[in-house]
């Protein structure tokens, strides 16, 4: 009898207790359903802004790689066979902080075009889902939403990308960040901040509603757009030199030109094992992390006005 005994109470207990987990688990997803179905504004610009920057700050050092790495004609010294030989040879022999190198122009451009990103993201796809889908989900809303805010997005982002994969590249000749942004100002115009907008557009819109294995795939797709992006942003010296190219080169027509005349088809897919590792992360952390901030944010501002609203 005492023998049977115990394992009940073992098992009363085991079913207790898996019970307290089961409302646990219960009361954080009522919680997270009783939220209203819209946040505000100020809501999801900052939790926008905060994905954002943790997005690209976490995976940088691989975007570091991937720059050098679609280079089309490196120096010897910063030639990788692996994203891994690349982060431990910059860190052997240029120090510990180089794969870091232009993280803080990046983070300057990341918060305010993500936290635009996401505020229209979410306004537009709302007013569209209420006039297809009668405020139901609609695959359509949500596609017109994503292409309207990368237009926003790409528009603040792309002059940090600029000034960033420069500040990326091997030897590089700026000291800092308002060195580089000056020198290119004063000697290309404020056009160069902007001459790869329409590949960055191009090569984005296909990863809008990406998953973290879809958004690998679409990586993976886009990379030739992404190498001639980065010949526009770094208008690579160079390898412009060794085609005669005369003055700066401008235009998704003539950076595929350019890229194909250095190296064949090959040269599309330059550094596309670093874009691939940096893709699938970044993907999640991004839309994770703005999901939990808005819910915290929302949540936090709903108990402040119940507290408010109560009993003097």
């Amino acid at each position: 009898m005492e023998l049977r005994t115990e394992p009940a109470l073992a098992t009363l207990d085991m079913s207790e207790s898996n019970e307290i987990v089961d409302d646990d688990e219960s009361s954080e997803d009522d919680d997270y359903e009783s939220l209203p179905p819209t946040a505000s504004l100020a809501t999801h610009m900052t939790a926008g802004a905060v994905a954002g920057i943790l997005e690209h700050t976490v995976m940088y050092p691989v975007d570091s790689v991937k720059t050098r790495m679609q280079s089309l004609q490196p120096d010897p010294k910063a030639q990788y066979r692996s994203v891994y030989e690349a982060l431990c040879r910059i860190v052997r022999t240029e120090g510990l902080m180089r794969p870091l190198r232009g993280l803080n122009i990046t983070m300057l451009g990341a918060g305010p075009a993500h936290a635009l990103y996401f505020a229209c993201y979410e306004r537009v796809k709302r007013a569209l889902s209420d006039v297809i889908q009668n405020g139901g989900n609609s695959h359509i809303a949500n596609g017109v939403a994503g292409s309207v805010a990368t237009v926003l997005h790409d528009a603040v982002m792309n002059p940090a990308e600029v000034v960033k994969q420069r500040m990326q590249m091997y030897n590089s000749p700026y000291r800092g960040l308002l060195d580089c942004v000056r020198t290119v100002r004063r000697r290309e115009r404020l056009a160069a901040f902007y001459r790869s907008y329409s590949t960055q557009l191009t090569m984005n819109i296909p990863h809008i509603a990406s998953g973290a294995a879809a958004g690998a795939v679409s990586a993976a797709v886009t990379t030739p757009l992404d190498v001639c992006k980065t010949l526009l942003n770094t208008q690579e010296n160079v390898a412009l030199s060794s085609v005669q190219a005369s003055g700066h080169l401008s235009g998704m027509a003539n950076a595929f030109r350019t890229v194909y005349r250095l190296g064949g088809a090959p040269a599309f897919f330059k550094g596309i094992q670093a874009r691939v590792i940096y893709q699938m992360p970044s993907t999640a952390i991004a839309w994770s992390v703005y999901e939990f901030f808005k819910y915290f944010l929302t949540k936090h501002q709903m108990e402040r006005e119940a507290g408010g609203a109560g009993p003097a």
